[in-house]
């Protein structure tokens, strides 16, 4: 009876996914806290900074006079219709409402992408390296990631030539490319965006364009896939530039045939986003003032990362234009970015991701460090590292 209630039990085979081992750091840096020596996070990417007064106030004042309901299945049409009118704002992009999809952060939009777009079995390229929860997602789906490896010469970006050879090899029916790209923080500029779509939607791969990073842009500004080709779903969220990570809201913006095919998933999986960040996310648009104060903030910080490091010793890493990360070299003392990650948590107290979460092939030679904290805290990381390199 015993036996046979423990086999009940057991998971199944798609809930066997790796972990997202940057909440793993970050709770092996609580655990350090807990005992009262301080640390210095740069491990999660999540934004120091709260989200907009105008959000914070909105959703007071929803709290005091409103009852929070169900909402639409897509989410408030008024925040929906502000979404797009931030693509005429920011891209000069005319959005019907009916294409913008209210979503439970960006994870949601990817859920309700990879359900709508693909079966299982389907084949989905992604650039490594890159966002660990693609290929957990997609595998726990029943897809099978099919990682294709970028480098200097693309400027650590996917090429409509890769993903096209990748292809040819064995067919693949998708392909995520993100702009800014975690860990890395490249861009890809319109042409090499535009070249890589076209590729693949002459082959009839589907594409998905990850661009919750928009707006943290540096070296020029991200151009958004909806305004090169109709056919891409567009997955962001309020998390990183609006500072909104715990409020779980993000977006999607998709064909008109997929309309229908998301709203009956959403009602399924989610009912509707809660309607509190909803309100707080349509207030954030009038926060930008706010947050373009908060982005200089990660510019000073990507200074002292990009002067300090290399006096530090960590003198390689990827170009860094936009997002708020750093992907540091570190083979030149370890060849287990596991394991230089623990012990620079444990020795230096400051803590990072190892590049093999996000890079199963060439990642334990990265570490991602991430400046979207303070700039005292930036400068006290670098000087921690550099003492412990050289010590």
């Amino acid at each position: 009876m015993l036996d046979a209630a423990k086999r009940l039990l057991l998971p199944s085979r798609r809930s066997d996914v790796s972990p997202f081992m940057v909440m793993d750091v970050m709770a092996a840096a609580a655990r350090i806290e807990s005992t009262g020596e301080r640390v210095v996070h740069m491990e999660v990417g999540q934004p120091a900074a709260p989200a907009p007064t105008t959000s914070i106030r909105a959703a007071q004042a929803a709290l005091v006079n409103a009852r929070i309901r169900y909402t639409e299945a897509l989410g408030i049409p008024s925040l929906r219709a502000r979404i797009a009118r931030h693509y005429d704002d920011t891209y000069g992009l005319a959005l019907d409402p009916a294409r913008v999809f209210v979503t439970t952060g960006s994870s949601g939009g990817f859920i309700l992408a990879f359900l709508a777009l693909f079966e299982p079995g389907d084949r989905i390229a992604l650039a490594n390296p890159g966002y660990p929860p693609y290929r957990h997602i997609l595998t726990a789906l029943g897809c099978e990631p099919v990682l294709i490896e970028t480098g200097e010469a693309s400027r650590w970006a996917l090429t409509g030539e890769a993903l096209i050879a990748a292809h040819r090899k064995k067919p693949v029916a998708g392909v995520v490319v993100a702009s800014p790209a975690n860990p890395t923080g490249t861009m890809m500029d319109v042409d090499a965006l535009a070249q890589l779509i076209g590729a693949a939607e002459a082959e009839g791969i589907k594409v998905i364009s990850d661009e919750i990073y928009h707006g943290l842009d540096y070296a020029f500004a991200a151009e958004t896939a909806a305004k090169i080709s109709p056919n891409v779903v567009v997955i962001n969220s309020f998390s990183k530039y609006f500072c909104m990570t715990g409020w779980r809201i993000g977006w999607m913006v998709a064909q008109e045939s997929l309309i229908r095919p998301i709203e009956r998933l959403q009602q399924n999986l989610a009912i509707s986003v809660p309607t509190l960040s909803q309100v707080a996310a349509e207030a954030a648009f009038d926060g930008k003032a706010e947050m373009e104060a908060v982005k200089h903030g990660y510019e000073k910080n990507r200074r002292v990362l990009t002067e300090g490091l290399p006096r530090a010793g960590l003198d390689k890493f990827l170009p860094v234009d936009g997002a708020f990360y750093l992907y540091a070299n570190s083979a030149r003392f370890s060849d287990d970015s596991f394991d230089f990650a623990k012990r620079m948590l444990e020795e230096a107290g400051v803590a990072a991701t190892p590049g093999i979460d996000f890079d199963p092939v060439n990642g334990r030679h990265f570490i991602r460090f991430c400046y979207a904290g303070s700039a005292a805290e930036m400068h006290e990381a670098v000087e921690r590292i550099r003492i412990w390199l050289k010590s």
